[in-house]
């Protein structure tokens, strides 16, 4: 089996999927922030998540669909934001 390239870890996946990849990933990671937002204990809280609501909209749109090097770098930031969000709420 061969062991992923650390630097492009979809080196064999054409760059529309990536693209999903990128999409899904984004969607799933403002899912998580809008229902902590909609579950904040303050108006403070919430405006903090839903701030993150906004920001990854921005961010998503800022990357242009054929940018495979940011498309990963994102997905890598947002993979990483979940995992902790899992790891740090349950």
């Amino acid at each position: 089996m061969q062991t992923p390239d650390p630097i492009d870890p979809y080196a064999n996946v054409p760059t529309a999927s990536v693209y999903d990849t990128f999409a899904e990933t984004a969607t799933k990671l403002s899912g998580r922030y809008t229902r902590l937002a909609d579950t904040a204990s303050s108006p403070e809280e919430r405006e903090e998540w839903w701030q993150k609501v906004l920001a990854l909209r921005d961010a998503k749109r800022a990357v242009p669909a054929h940018d495979r090097a940011q498309l990963i770098a994102h997905i890598q930031q947002w993979q990483a934001a979940l995992t902790e969000l899992q790891e740090s709420r349950g």
